[in-house]
């Protein structure tokens, strides 16, 4: 692991903060924009350090550094950084501004960059770094920019419409229902800053963030309906301009921060998290409304139009991945797949299937002990084989115009028997995501009063996971998308006190992890919908599954199986083969048949 390159980076950026009057700086995955992936001039964190997460930041002293991750991490980063150069530290048990107030010097300079972080987390560290006399600055030039020699450029890819007939609501329409929540708060603009509110209120997609279908701009929109884009004018082709229409003024990306100096007086709505600190500083002439940005909770709540695209595109994509399913376990057990091909091949059997626009995430192939890598992403450096009589875990998902799909599975590559331990933990995960599925619930409930159906199961046994449950996904746009997620509530979690509300996609995903071993995850997505239910007081919400891929039989123990889950895991299966059976022809629709047959 310790790797030149990465000492030779460290060393140039302590040079740089030197050069800069700097004591230290703070480095996260971030953006202009506050996304969780970014693009590849975004990458600081990695180039620096070599880490590959989608959550991390390091903090760096003259004499010390520190990188922080949670619970997903904890094991990739000490596969991927130098614990040498940096102190592994866990998030939520100690996070940046506790290390800076335990470890800046005294009067200490520390900087950031305001077009990285939010305010709150600024105020965060301001007050942790009080007590050592030591203050928290604003960098005029990202010091890891000036040490990046060869950086990547901001995409200039063009913006792309995207058509009523797959968005189910056209943007006069969403602007028009933000103008009305603008008018009920007395405000006269909103900043919407997240890509993928952006892309939601314009019906907008693009190309400039890997995996995610978004363009890089920024959106002033206000009470009388019209709207402000700023994005690079190499993005604007004359298809969007006729898309967007008269009522959205297409201005110059550079023009962002003087458009925020013009709002002086107003009364302006900026989300605190999904905006940066450099915004409000801008700002700070208006009368600011620190509120949730008013596309979120919408984008959230999926319209039929969506909702029947979303099913379109995973029934597609079921049948993608039944296919690789079926290969390999073929291939499997004659040994020679590794993490690499297997990923690839998943990859082109979507390509096959129509339409694929990208990958949502990069694919999770895990094989045995790399599979207890939560959020694991294969490398050269990491790359291996699919040992026959071993435990195999892929979660994948794919960009289609009409839906975003997000899916894990654990298998076994054969041959043998799965040892007992591996079937009791997968049966006792298997419960937990039946429980989840089955799940009915008042109005009003969140996610957090729902997590717990998913780990009750491996609790009694003394087990757990160290992830949510469930995350909230988008309708070709984040395949991670708040508010609404299934979790713990503990540790700031954001989202987890969001009810759920009707036509909410979720993830279902409980999981079980044996370091150094194997790793086991099911997931599949989910629609929140209405239940009828006689004599009911009140209204009640359950779970319709849109995921539609075979579970892997042989690693289920149905000796630890009810009844009604016996009957749930039936149903599903003969719902899967409903659906991907006629997409199927010769030995891999025989396969799905085998799979699908009932249990028990």
């Amino acid at each position: 692991m310790p790797n030149n390159i990465h000492t030779e980076r460290l060393a140039a950026l302590r040079a740089e903060l030197a050069a800069q009057g700097l004591d230290g700086f703070v480095i996260p995955i971030s953006d202009e924009h506050m996304s969780e992936y970014v693009g590849a001039y975004a990458q600081r964190l990695e180039w620096l350090t070599g880490f590959g997460g989608s959550a991390g930041t390091a903090v760096v002293l003259a004499d010390q550094a520190a990188i922080f991750v949670d619970g997903r991490y904890t094991l990739q980063v000490r596969d991927q950084v130098d614990g040498a150069l940096y102190e592994y530290q866990n998030v939520p048990a100690t996070s940046p501004a506790a290390w800076l107030g335990a470890h800046a010097p005294l009067g200490a300079r520390i900087g950031y960059d305001a077009w990285l972080h939010g305010r709150p987390w600024a105020r965060a560290v301001e007050k942790a770094l009080e007590p050592r006399g030591a203050t928290l600055a604003a960098v005029d030039r990202n010091p890891v920019d000036a040490v990046w020699a060869d950086q990547p450029t901001r995409s200039l890819a063009p913006a792309l419409p995207h058509p009523t007939a797959l968005a189910g609501v056209p943007s006069e329409a969403k602007r028009a229902e933000v103008a009305e929540w603008l008018g009920a708060r007395g405000a006269d603009a909103a900043v919407i800053a997240a890509l993928d509110s952006v892309a939601w209120l314009l019906n907008m997609r693009g190309t400039d963030v890997s995996r995610t279908p978004v363009a890089l701009s920024f959106v002033v929109a206000h009470a009388d309906g019209t709207a402000d884009l700023f994005i690079a004018p190499e993005k604007v082709t004359p298809e969007l301009r006729a898309h967007l229409g008269n009522a959205v003024r297409v201005c110059p990306r550079e023009d962002f921060v003087p458009a925020l100096h013009a709002l002086s007086g107003k009364k302006v709505v900026v989300d605190p998290e999904r905006s940066v600190a450099a915004i409000f500083e801008a700002l700070s002439g208006a009368r600011i409304i620190e509120e949730r940005d008013p596309c979120v909770l919408p984008k959230a709540i999926k319209n039929p139009i969506e909702q029947a695209g979303h099913r379109a595109a995973q029934a597609r994509d079921g049948a993608a991945v039944t296919r690789f399913l079926h290969w390999l376990s073929v291939e499997g057990p004659k040994g020679g797949i590794t993490e690499m091909s297997a990923a690839e091949a998943l990859h082109q059997f979507r390509r096959e299937c129509g339409d694929l626009r990208d990958l949502s995430f990069d694919t999770i192939s895990g094989a045995g002990p790399n599979g207890a890598i939560v959020h694991y992403r294969v490398s050269e450096e990491t790359n291996r084989a699919l040992d026959p009589s071993s435990v195999y875990l892929v979660d994948s998902g794919g960009q289609y115009p009409d839906g975003t799909t997000d899916i894990t599975r654990t298998v076994w590559i054969g041959p043998g028997t799965a040892p007992d331990e591996v079937r009791d933990r997968f049966t006792r995960v298997l419960k937990g995501h039946i429980a989840i599925a089955r799940a009915v619930f008042p109005a009003g409930t969140n996610g957090s009063q729902l997590d717990t159906l998913a780990r009750q199961y491996l609790w009694s046994a003394g087990l757990d996971y160290a992830h949510g449950t469930g995350h909230g996904v988008g309708s070709f746009l984040s395949v991670h998308e708040g508010p609404q997620r299934i979790a713990k509530s503990s540790g700031g979690q954001a989202g987890t006190g969001q009810e759920l509300l009707a036509g909410m996609f979720l993830s279902n995903e409980p999981g079980y992890y044996k370091t150094g071993a194997y790793g086991i995850r099911i997931e599949n997505l989910v629609l929140v919908e209405e239940r009828t239910i006689e004599g009911a007081e009140g209204a009640y919400f359950g779970f319709e599954t849109l995921t539609h891929v075979p579970i892997e039989r042989a690693l289920v123990d149905d000796r630890l199986l009810t009844r009604d889950e016996v009957a749930w895991w039936n149903a599903y299966h003969a719902r899967v083969e409903s659906i991907i059976a006629p997409q199927l022809s010769g030995e891999a629709l025989d396969w799905l048949k085998e799979q699908c047959a009932p249990l028990g």
